[in-house]
């Protein structure tokens, strides 16, 4: 089976290689020093339409028949499959119709109409929006390109992994949804060098592929929510299940605390936007999830279309959790003056002021004093022990909220 998929990747390599971008690989000294490890990051979030999908969507339609191509093709995606697949057709001169979840992020349908795709939205999870494509290719005879389930799809993702043997890394990893990428990335690096070890990583949300090969079945596993939308797949197929049972060593999960903070580590030190699934592997490494300490590891960071809004919480959330913005509560004679002394004290340790409330009217406030609640960003976590004495020494009551 490896020969006939390793040849079909390198057929798709020269069939798609002028629509596409190689994309680039980025060492970081950051996440090196973090993991111990020589880390690099294959940035298929820079990618054409801003991920991997692309490939695989051109691999297909550029092998489709004249009259299939003519019929138009129809395709269900929570997002990256549907831009690469309207992008793909926009470019090959082909009708492009396309299912989506109604929870798709604002960003990825916009963006899919901006391809000059029709879009549809329809159920909750990928497999409510497939039966709708159903319907619509028997009444329109339109042409499936499925996400996973199809080896030209598979073949078409496969070249990025031919891109990645070129660093000849020990340690690979890759992000599951359906498993079509990792099917495509582990044959192409294990057929060039066996020794590639190659993880996969699902979301807690979603371990289809993880729980399928771990009971040697197939197994559906209805998805709960989560942020990494990319990946949140009911059940892979028999084609990505045979492969990924194969050619994948192992399968992790991470939760979206992990991803959240991979996002914004990117963001901070790589200066890279990527989006939840994408940031799925560094999540694996930099949670310790995967064990590369010496190695030479590459996280495959399979796309960006991050919607702003939930780029914007999650930055927000992250700094928080991590106490690098924080929220106190302070309880002080309702008096001039007072506020003044808070904020000097938040000054003393360098804090930046956010947000300042108060709160005169709650049950629990005595008459003649009020409650402030600050928020504030703080540079050294050794600061805020500062903060509070600071303001218990003057017989302030204070309390940091979690």
């Amino acid at each position: 089976m490896m020969r006939k998929i390793l040849d079909d990747i390198f057929r798709a390599r020269e069939r798609i290689s002028p629509y596409i971008h190689e994309t680039p690989v980025d060492y970081s000294t950051t996440f090196s020093r973090m993991t111990q490890s020589e880390v690099y990051l294959k940035l298929e979030n820079l990618q054409k339409t801003g991920s991997f999908k692309v490939r695989g969507a051109f691999n297909k339609i550029l092998e489709m028949k004249e009259e299939e191509r003519k019929r138009g093709v129809i395709a269900v995606s929570a997002g990256n499959h549907a831009q690469g697949v309207a992008y793909a057709a926009m470019t090959l001169g082909i009708k492009a119709t396309i299912v989506m979840p109604e929870t798709a992020p604002i960003s990825k349908y916009k963006a899919t109409k901006g391809y000059g795709a029709e879009v549809i939205l329809y159920g909750k999870f990928i497999h409510e929006s497939m039966k709708k494509a159903e319907e619509l290719i028997r009444e329109r005879n339109l042409t499936l390109v499925h996400p996973y389930d199809d080896p030209l799809i598979i073949a078409g993702q496969g070249t990025a992994g031919l891109e990645m043997a070129k660093e000849k890394p020990d340690v690979v990893i890759v992000p599951i949804g359906g498993g079509g990428l990792i099917s495509g990335v582990s044959v192409a690096l294990k057929g060039i060098n066996p020794n590639t070890k190659v993880i996969g990583v699902q979301s807690f949300a979603s371990p289809s592929l993880k729980i399928s090969k771990e009971l040697g079945r197939l197994t559906d596993i209805e998805p709960s929510y989560s942020i990494a939308d990319g990946i949140l797949v009911k059940s892979p197929s028999s084609l990505t299940f045979e492969i990924v049972s194969e050619y994948v060593d192992d399968i992790v999960l991470v939760d979206d605390d992990e991803i959240a903070w991979a996002m914004m580590m990117l963001l901070e030190r790589s200066k890279t936007v990527v989006e939840p699934a994408g940031a799925a592997p560094l999540a694996a490494l930099l949670s310790g999830k995967v064990e590369a300490r010496g190695k030479k590891v590459m996280a495959l960071l399979s796309g960006g279309n991050v919607d702003l809004s939930l780029l914007a919480r999650i930055i927000d959330k992250t700094l928080y959790k991590t106490k690098r913005i924080v929220k106190a509560r302070v309880i002080v004679p309702d008096k001039p003056g007072y506020l003044n002394k808070v904020l000097n004290h938040v000054a003393q340790i360098r804090g930046n002021i956010i947000d300042v409330v108060h709160d005169r009217v709650s049950s629990d406030v005595l008459p003649g004093y009020t409650k402030i609640y600050v928020m504030f960003e703080v540079a050294e976590q050794e600061d805020l022990g500062k903060f509070i004495v600071s303001l218990q020494n003057e017989n302030i009551e204070v309390k940091l909220i979690e």
